[in-house]
């Protein structure tokens, strides 16, 4: 995706990235911190012992949430052009969530198709034929209860402190380690066994 983009394309993109990877690190290793700990698990107990049947409030009422609504009644079903640097702030995410699998010790069939194929495939077809919101509002209580609590922090994360650090020059280190990152070729080796269906969500 990265060398599909043209010159400026590229610059945009690489800012955009090694501005994100390091604040998206932080919070991913902290929920992986929370998963691990069993903090989440005691969060979600808790939640279904206090709102037990009563469901919980739809989470789409910020902009954070709503925006999807718009931007797919803009958009054309044929070539969707990409925006870089909207590219560089998910990859990087995704990225810091493969560091943090990997340094953990997870196997990379574990860590490309928690990180990398369950979002592709699933996920955002899911998200492109509804939204965020409501695909977080129909998911399981541990996914809602995670959403309210993580989406705010990479949301700050991302205005307060990637956005602003996108408008210097790209870090190269950073660049050269995503070059060069195995996931490349584990997801190559993982796309020799996709199945040739596309998910479809209608």
């Amino acid at each position: 995706m990265r060398e599909g983009l043209d010159t400026p394309g590229r610059e945009i993109f690489d800012r955009a990235y090694t501005a994100t990877y390091p604040s998206a690190r932080e919070i991913v290793a902290e929920i992986y911190d929370e998963v691990a700990d069993g903090t989440e698990l005691r969060s979600v107990i808790l939640a279904e012992r206090r709102l037990g049947a009563r469901p919980m409030s739809a989470i789409g009422g910020s902009p954070m949430w709503s925006v999807s609504e718009r931007v797919r009644a803009r958009r054309d079903t044929r070539g969707l052009p990409v925006d870089p640097f909207t590219a560089g702030v998910f990859v990087a995410t995704m990225t810091a969530q493969i560091d943090e699998f990997a340094e953990r010790g997870h196997p990379w069939s574990e860590i490309v198709n928690e990180s990398v194929i369950e979002a592709v495939d699933s996920l955002l077809p899911y998200m492109h034929a509804r939204d965020v919101a409501y695909m977080v509002d129909n998911c399981s209580r541990t996914a809602r209860l995670g959403a309210r609590r993580w989406g705010p922090r990479f949301q700050a994360a991302y205005e307060q402190i990637a956005y602003p650090a996108a408008e210097n020059p790209a870090d190269t280190a950073l660049l050269a380690a995503f070059d060069t990152h195995p996931v490349h070729e584990a997801l190559a080796a993982a796309a020799r066994l996709r199945p040739s269906v596309d998910i479809s969500v209608t």
